[in-house]
């Protein structure tokens, strides 16, 4: 027996309700149709006021005082020195680290794989950066405790050629040792992002440069650098909101004696508060929502230049 659609139903309705839905039916289709856009646009809209509305209860309690009245002190004691401003000058420096580096790395690196001429290699980088983009926290210090720690394997490799980096200055628990555990995520995330700009690059371009005389080195001077330039900076900035924001690998590694922001963030949540700056961790998480911010502006703006020639 065949079973009618919702739309083609006879209900117990009155007539000229029936009319109105089966002027609808027939105007806007099958009802099904239209479920899932609605869906994903009310997702949406959810997704964005749980990122909202915690981000106004940050600000609103960074400009007050225990008392609940308006004050600027919060952020004034965060700017005026200390371990507060110390925090937020490392947190800049090892997101400048972990984005450069690993912005030159990671575009090398997809270059040599988007020439390669084996699709399943192609699969194979772009799964694993996939899944190393993701990995970091406990699981990740412990790696590397294992394999570059003082006494580990990689270290005791090392110095039986005479090249044990902890005789030359390197410290894997200082801020410059986290630097480096940050680019085992950061190289395979900036391989992932920057890896359709590369793909975007058209052949026909190439070969129209070959015709008109010009070198290779002409070619990536005047076409391929300018075209990919807003891609590849766009993705360092998202790579300074990655460095920026990461904690759980920094705690995990360090234990909390790195003054950057988010372990002094995460302190406060701990309840690790000195009295009468209740609210100074409110005042921290605005100051990470202000370098957030510029970092999300200038990845939007860069990739809104590139996307019209990256079609």
């Amino acid at each position: 027996m065949k079973i009618p659609s919702p739309c083609q139903m006879t209900l117990s309705l009155p007539r000229e309700s029936m009319t109105r839905i089966e002027a609808v039916a027939t105007t806007r289709g099958h009802w099904c149709d239209h479920f899932v856009p609605v869906s994903r646009v009310s997702i949406s809209r959810v997704h964005h006021t749980r990122l909202l509305v915690p981000t106004l209860v940050i600000i609103n309690l960074a400009f007050r005082s225990d008392s609940g009245k308006l004050t600027l002190s919060n952020i004034h004691t965060i700017l005026r020195g200390g371990a507060y401003l110390t925090g937020f000058e490392n947190s800049v420096k090892l997101a400048l680290a972990v984005s450069i580096i690993p912005a030159i790395l990671g575009t090398l690196l997809a270059y040599a794989i988007a020439q390669s001429r084996f699709e399943f290699l192609k699969r194979l980088v772009a799964t694993a950066s996939g899944v190393l983009a993701n990995f970091g926290g406990v699981n990740l210090a412990f790696m590397f405790v294992a394999s570059f720690g003082a006494n580990s394997l990689v270290t005791i490799w090392l110095s039986r050629i005479g090249l044990n980096p902890w005789e030359h200055g390197f410290d894997l628990y200082k801020l410059w040792g986290v630097a480096f555990v940050y680019c085992y995520f950061q190289v395979p995330l900036m391989v992932l992002v920057i890896t359709p700009a590369l793909n975007g690059l058209r052949p026909a371009w190439r070969e129209a440069a070959e015709n008109l005389g010009a070198s290779r080195w002409q070619y990536w001077r005047h076409v391929g650098v300018p075209v990919l330039m807003p891609s590849v900076l766009g993705s360092t900035f998202l790579l300074f909101g990655s460095g920026l924001s990461a904690y759980a690998t920094a705690e995990a590694l360090t234990g909390g004696t790195v003054a950057i922001t988010p372990i002094q963030i995460g302190a406060y949540l701990q309840g690790n508060v000195i009295s009468g700056e209740e609210h100074i961790g409110y005042a921290l998480g605005f100051g990470m929502i202000v370098l957030m911010l510029v970092s999300i502006i200038g990845y939007v703006l860069l990739r809104s230049r590139s996307s019209k020639w990256l079609q």
